[in-house]
């Protein structure tokens, strides 16, 4: 049964260049035969599980990765009967209530900020960077944040609102460059308590506080890699909350990432052991939940950045293990490795994008004009 479900295997990594216990980088080095079986019957939880536990490997498993999606084999194998269950789960409820929104932040935000720091820029920014005319993870980050200033024309006399402000990184940069006031909401506590402390001393405010709660009045608005964790369900939830809080001249930017298939799902191992109860974005859910609510103004795709800032996560990740071997096990060392690489791949394939959108409440007078 081994040898047949070796043969099928190779069969099928054939279409895209990768050979089994190959020589170069991008091929797969078997270590425990007992994977051939696994991987067919467990698809992708079963290949990332493989991993964690050392049964396989890859010298370049972003190498990998993007021969794997390049070729589309994701499209040419059929899901598990539990994928097809945990999919079919995820479009048929409603799997980020208040409650089941809590668990993406218990299991992957609230680890230690330090642990984070290790591989983040000093802004802390865990989104793409913008690679325009810059090689370094930090410039990028400073460039990105930047460009969100810019294009929502941020001003000193701002009341800015930042919907899933991560570690503080956009409310202490634009408060600081632009001189605006900054609230910033997240549903995580240890990066509220990191928040606090990294924007002491500036107009910013940090709450814990779920989106549903918001009240008040902004003039710009900003989600930056917190409406993969909304949920399509509730996407109009959201979009209406925003529309009613923003001021009639205000504007508001959404950073997300978004599938280049309408029928894209996040990928079960990652959905599992990463990012729970997420889902990436389609054109087509984002166009329904904003319909009749905002002009768009502005809609810019850098995604192919992503794969140098996941990349760059990965070798300040890797270069500063040593600090948290003895506080984690080697399985979570490979979880987070094969995480960035997978991804990395993925984004160099051009199967996920990185949108950022522009809205305006009312449209903008004369038109808008914006940054690139």
């Amino acid at each position: 049964m081994t040898t047949n479900s070796k043969n099928t295997l190779q069969k099928f990594l054939n279409l895209a260049d990768v050979q089994i216990n190959g020589s170069r980088p991008w091929d797969i080095q078997i270590k425990n035969e007992s994977v051939y079986e696994k991987f067919f019957s467990g698809g992708s939880v079963a290949l990332g599980e493989t991993y964690m536990q050392g049964l396989w490997d890859c010298q370049s498993l972003d190498a990998l990765f993007y021969k794997i999606l390049k070729a589309k084999l994701n499209k040419k194998v059929s899901f598990s009967l539990k994928e097809k269950m945990l999919i079919l789960k995820a479009r048929l409820f409603n799997l980020q209530t208040r409650k089941g929104s809590l668990r993406v932040a218990k299991q992957h935000y609230d680890l230690p900020s330090d642990f984070y720091m290790s591989f983040l820029d000093p802004y802390n920014q865990y989104t793409c960077g913008y690679f325009k005319n810059t090689t370094k993870l930090n410039q990028a980050q400073e460039n990105k944040l930047n460009l969100i200033c810019k294009k929502l024309y941020l001003n000193s006399h701002d009341k800015v609102l930042d919907i899933g402000c991560g570690w503080g990184g956009f409310a202490k940069f634009a408060a600081k460059k632009y001189g605006c006031s900054v609230t910033g909401i997240t549903i995580s506590k240890e990066q509220a308590k990191y928040a606090k402390k990294f924007t002491q001393g500036l107009p910013v405010k940090i709450e814990i506080k779920d989106y549903r709660d918001l009240k008040g009045s902004f003039d710009k608005i900003l989600i930056c890699g917190m409406i993969e964790h909304v949920g399509h369900k509730n996407y109009r939830t959201i979009m209406e909350i925003v529309r009613k809080i923003l001021s009639d001249r205000g504007l508001f930017l959404l950073h997300t990432l978004g599938a280049s298939d309408s029928k894209s799902t996040l990928d079960t191992w990652l959905s599992k052991y990463i990012f729970p109860n997420s889902c990436v974005p389609t054109l087509e859910k984002i166009c329904e939940s904003v319909d009749g609510l905002f002009v768009m103004e502005d809609w810019h795709n850098f995604g192919a950045y992503y794969d140098q800032t996941l990349m760059a996560w990965f070798a300040n990740f890797d270069r500063n293990w040593h600090k948290f071997s003895n506080q984690y096990n080697p399985a979570f060392y490979r979880m987070f490795k094969y995480y960035f690489l997978m991804c990395a791949g993925s984004f160099r394939a051009r199967k996920n994008n990185l949108w950022q959108i522009v809205f305006s409440r009312n449209g903008v007078p004369g038109g808008y004009q914006s940054f690139r």
